[in-house]
C-alpha cells in the first residue's frame, strides 16, 4: 500500500464531500503511521463530519496530547465536545484555540456560542 497515495485519495474524497470514504482510507494509514499528525487530523475531521464524535474526540485528544500548541486541534476538539453536549469541556479547548489564534473568526464565533450556553441566564 502506498500510504502517500492513499492519503491523497482520502483527501480528495473528503474535499469532494465523502467523509465516509475518507475514513475508510485513513484508518489503515493511522494504524501504520500513528504519529502522522496530518493523517490523524484529517481522520478526526472525517469522523466529525460523519458524526462519529467519540472517534473524532479520540483522534483530537491524541493530537492535543502530542502538540498542546496545535490551535486547530483544540478548536475542533472543542467543537466535537460541543456537539456531544459537553459544553464546559468544550469551552476549555475553544478558549485555548482562541487565545492562540485570536484573529480567526471561526474560533471567536465558536467561543461566544459556547460561552452563552455555559453562563447562567
Amino acid at each position: 500500500m502506498d500510504l502517500l497515495e492513499e492519503y491523497r485519495r482520502a483527501t480528495l474524497f473528503f474535499e469532494a464531500g465523502d467523509p465516509t470514504e475518507a475514513v475508510r482510507l485513513l484508518e489503515p494509514i493511522v494504524a501504520v503511521e500513528p504519529d502522522n499528525a496530518s493523517v490523524r487530523q484529517l481522520l478526526a475531521r472525517a469522523y466529525f463530519q460523519t458524526a462519529q464524535l467519540g472517534r473524532a474526540e479520540e483522534q483530537l485528544r491524541a493530537l492535543v496530547d502530542r502538540d498542546p500548541s496545535d490551535h486547530y486541534a483544540h478548536h475542533v476538539l472543542g467543537r466535537t465536545l460541543e456537539r456531544q453536549g459537553r459544553t464546559s469541556e468544550a469551552l476549555t479547548h475553544l478558549r485555548i484555540a482562541a487565545a492562540m489564534h485570536a484573529e480567526h473568526p471561526d474560533y471567536a464565533q465558536a467561543l461566544v456560542r459556547v460561552e452563552s450556553k455555559v453562563k447562567p441566564r
